[in-house]
């Protein structure tokens, strides 16, 4: 059994409002009578993609990495070259940052879908390559694959303008690798479940913010909201069979 807490989209910016729901995100995983196996965060660490929040997320989620293994990949309002140097401690570049992690005996593959200075998302040629000849590596072991950006639509007017780009190129590399159980992301900050390419398809719900969807949306509200409490998913992986449940905290 595998049990993984996946948040997202905290974009801290060096103010209270973002940084207080992250916390409270974060102490509860740190204060769990139980244990999960990896705490996954599809993208948006930073507001503005800068030193100093890449500073301030990596702090944030330190009393989870004393804990747990600590998965990210960048969203569209992270910056490949900070996010290297400042949240990862590796050297500073542009190309996609791309990590493959075992988990108790599942693969989790964490896929950069950023397009510098865009909304929007894309798989480059180099990650669907190395997508499809990591997942090839180790065809008998379950896998995860995790991005920023949704492969579909998700009835968000707004946030489905700007999801992922040629989304069949994925698709393409998953019908080669049944292994993989699903796809996770982040992104449309609304927890919401649906499918894609034949795999289940979780999207973890916001903690900076909650994505409203039309029907809730009044004539003078935002398409989000500060007022919803900050959630997270735990997915359970167990026989071959994935169960999430959300947590609003």
């Amino acid at each position: 059994m595998t049990v993984l807490a996946h948040m997202s989209d905290l974009h801290l910016d060096g103010g209270s409002a973002a940084a207080d729901r992250v916390r409270s995100v974060v102490d509860h995983l740190a204060g769990l009578p139980g244990r999960v196996d990896a705490v996954l965060v599809t993208g948006d660490l930073a507001d503005h993609g800068t030193e100093e929040e890449y500073r301030e997320a990596r702090a944030a989620l330190a009393p989870l990495r004393d804990r747990y293994r600590v998965l990210t990949c960048p969203g569209n309002h992270d910056s490949r070259p900070e996010y290297r140097a400042f949240l990862l401690g590796l050297p500073t570049g542009t190309d996609p940052v791309n990590e493959v992690h075992e988990i108790d005996g599942v693969r989790v593959l964490m896929c950069d879908s950023s397009i510098p200075g865009r909304s929007e998302g894309e798989l480059a040629p180099a990650t669907l390559h190395w997508l499809d000849t990591t997942l090839a590596a180790a065809q008998d072991q379950p896998a995860f694959v995790a991005l920023h950006h949704p492969p579909v639509p998700l009835g968000l007017p707004y946030l489905d303008r700007i999801g992922l780009r040629e989304p069949q190129a994925l698709a393409d590399v998953l019908a080669r690798h049944p292994q993989v159980a699903a796809v996770l992301c982040g992104h449309a900050h609304t927890a919401a479940t649906t499918s894609f390419a034949g795999r289940p398809l979780v999207c973890a719900p916001g903690i900076a913010s909650t994505a409203l969807p039309p029907w809730e949306q009044g004539p003078d509200d935002s398409w989000k909201t500060h007022q919803a409490p900050p959630a997270l998913t735990f997915h359970l992986f167990h026989n071959g069979h994935l169960t999430s449940h959300v947590r609003a905290l």
